[in-house]
């Protein structure tokens, strides 16, 4: 057996890698050489992979590769994104003799083409419901949710407005920070909502207009975490956030409210035409006097 290892030396280790290991030893080499959005993907795939650290690498089989696919519940760019990391993965270990035949080919990711596992329908609330969250409006975080259904904003939209960009004696709010272009964007107040605006505007003196109770930034984790979901259980109700903008989009269409003042309340881009996107200007008494239909 010496005599064997003399004449074809090889890791003695290697037994005994893990696929944490693994992908340690491989990203040390292979980050330095990439972009940063490039290591965040990576990083996103092997976060997926909790299930396979602590195995040994070259016992994994393919039905363990095979299992993270099928149960991770991610869409299909997501696990087409994963699949590379295996491929990256077990390129490195035959590199250097850690194993010797490459399971990530055979992994199946065609049969999740046509499904997202991750896309749920958003429901609108109903009147009845909208009507429940009025009876409640005393409580400043019930407040913040129809605040939302009656301005249309993406969640983060919201919870990162300073008040520096709203402007209560006009009644609208600059969003300066979106994940589209035409997310940037001034938002109306309509007019049953604004005493709810000039209550966190004035009752405290954080920059941002919503906060937590000790005055410090919400990030989305802690406000769906700690607040929206709680008061969702407290009454009974089965929505997320989203579904507040898509309620606002519904009342505003059937108000009747035209579909290019719509699309400039809550910044969609996708479905706007291009004579809308340069040619519309439509000044803020237009929107509130919209967003007053519902």
């Amino acid at each position: 057996m010496l005599a064997d290892y003399h004449n074809n030396p090889f890791d003695v280790t290697a037994s005994k890698i893990t696929f944490q290991e693994i992908y340690e030893r491989w990203s040390k080499e292979k980050y330095p050489t990439i972009s940063a959005s490039n290591i965040k993907g990576y990083e996103a795939s092997y976060r997926v992979c909790t299930s396979l650290y602590s195995r040994i690498f070259k016992e994994l089989k393919l039905a363990d590769l095979q299992h993270v696919i099928d149960t991770c519940g991610k869409n299909y760019p997501t696990l087409k994104k994963v699949k590379v990391l295996f491929s990256q993965l077990y390129d490195y270990a035959m590199k250097n003799d850690i194993c010797n035949k490459d399971y990530a080919e055979f992994v199946d990711i065609v049969k999740f083409k046509d499904k997202n596992p991750d896309q749920r329908s958003h429901n609108k609330f109903f009147k009845e419901e909208v009507q429940r969250l009025w009876e409640l409006a005393d409580d400043p975080y019930y407040q913040i949710i129809l605040m939302l259904i009656y301005n249309g904003c993406r969640i983060t939209e919201f919870l990162d407005l300073k008040k520096e960009n709203v402007h209560l004696d006009k009644q609208y709010f600059d969003v300066i920070a979106s994940k589209t272009e035409n997310g940037l964007r001034k938002v109306p107040i309509a007019d049953k909502v604004l005493p709810f605006y000039k209550a966190w505007f004035e009752g405290s003196s954080c920059e941002y207009l919503l906060h937590t109770p000790d005055q410090k930034h919400f990030d989305y984790r802690n406000y769906y975490d700690s607040y929206f979901t709680p008061l969702m259980e407290q009454i009974g109700f089965d929505h997320k956030p989203h579904d507040t903008r898509h309620t606002c989009i519904s009342m505003l269409s059937e108000a009747h409210v035209d579909q290019t003042t719509i699309k400039k309340i809550v910044g969609h881009s996708g479905a706007m035409t291009l004579t809308e996107r340069v040619y519309t200007h439509l000044d803020i008494e237009t929107l509130v006097d919209a967003i007053n239909r519902i």
